[in-house]
């Protein structure tokens, strides 16, 4: 089923660059969370990350629980939590207490873990994350939206005859959703259990952007193999998205943020190589917007960049907006403004009755007699 209406949010990460106090740096965070819930976002994600300087919330759990308070409609989630660091019966609590406490408002986003960093600290290797991460995810669902008691021993968690005392806020359940990057791990196992998605269409600069539709259909593989079922609906994408009044001045608000993101983060810090065959850094920006792996410009553009995504992957429910540090605060603030005001309509059909109005108007001007001045 290709959703009719799309609805949007925001992802943080976060992706900050180093030199902000982070004490301060938080409150901006919250600062965000509650300006796109007074406009109306659907959703705000909110990332784990331990290392890596530029990634500063170490529990996005109590994120939440602080933007929880400060907000009155946006639905709040984790984005993600990963699930091979944490214990899954401590996951399921945290999540359900979470569930009530937003009184239904909150997104369980769960993930493999991708820093090298943050799995070496706790004793993780890269290569046992993603059954880790599987082992998990069978047990928190079960916790979270199972009724029976959970019995299960693997060779880094143990749960006998383990049963949340919470009930999830709603009689429906509490929303799961796996994290995909780029391999069909996250999207067989969302299919598995019958739970929604959330992929990462944005690769790191100087790669190619990940096959989105072949990532949905392994979900819906998953899903017939199983008996389970999987929604478009609650498909999510996230994507750099940055607007302004015109093509010319967007790029010229984000380039010097993107080409700290791109070779300052993933090229120095990461030391991985950023670079694009044939493209020169100058031109590095164009040619991620050319590629489809960020959506920046005027108004227009952005919409059209949005259909174009929509069509290449065959309709999703939710385009999250990769926060990134990429212009200023008060520009950043600017863009979510015209992205909420001017681009979500064209998809929400908040303004489909407006428009009807005066077209209906118009086709029947003859059934009014004009005024004479």
């Amino acid at each position: 089923m290709y959703p009719e209406t799309l609805g949007f949010g925001a992802f943080l990460s976060p992706m900050h660059p180093l030199g902000e106090d982070p004490t301060l740096q938080f409150q901006r965070d919250l600062e965000l969370i509650e300006l796109l819930d007074r406009l109306d976002y659907r959703e705000f994600w909110i990332g784990e990350h331990h290392s890596m300087g530029w990634n500063t919330i170490g529990s996005p759990e109590l994120m939440v629980a602080a933007a929880a308070e400060r907000t009155r409609r946006i639905t709040l989630a984790t984005g993600v939590m990963t699930l091979p660091y944490h214990h899954p019966f401590m996951v399921a609590s945290r999540a359900v207490h979470l569930d009530h406490l937003t009184r239904g408002r909150f997104v369980l986003g769960v993930g493999a873990g991708g820093i090298p960093t943050d799995a070496r600290m706790i004793g993780r290797e890269m290569s046992e994350l993603r059954a880790m991460f599987g082992e998990a995810l069978e047990a928190v669902v079960a916790l979270i939206n199972g009724e029976e008691r959970v019995t299960k021993k693997t060779s880094w968690f143990t749960l006998k005859d383990a049963k949340l005392q919470l009930s999830p806020y709603r009689p429906s359940g509490l929303e799961i959703a796996a994290a995909s990057v780029a391999s069909g791990n996250s999207m067989r196992l969302a299919g598995r259990y019958g739970i929604s998605t959330v992929s990462f269409g944005a690769p790191r600069p100087g790669h190619p952007r990940p096959d989105m539709r072949a990532q949905w259909a392994y979900a819906e593989e998953a899903a017939a193999e199983h008996g389970t079922t999987v929604d478009r609906r609650n498909w999510r994408i996230t994507l750099p998205v940055y607007v302004a009044e015109t093509r010319e001045q967007a790029l010229a608000d984000v380039r010097e943020g993107y080409d700290r993101w791109a070779y300052g983060y993933w090229g120095d810090i990461r030391g991985l190589d950023v670079s694009v065959p044939g493209v020169k850094r100058a031109h590095a920006l164009e040619a991620a917007v050319e590629a489809g792996s960020a959506i920046v410009g005027s108004i227009d553009d952005v919409v059209a960049g949005i259909e174009r995504l929509r069509e290449e992957v065959g309709g999703f429910g939710t385009l999250l907006v990769y926060a990134q540090d990429w212009a200023d605060w008060e520009k950043t603030k600017r863009s979510y403004d015209l992205l909420a005001r001017y681009v979500a309509p064209r998809f929400t059909g908040s303004t489909r009755r407006l428009q009807e109005s005066v077209r209906w108007y118009q086709d029947n001007r003859d059934l009014f007699p004009q005024l004479i001045p």
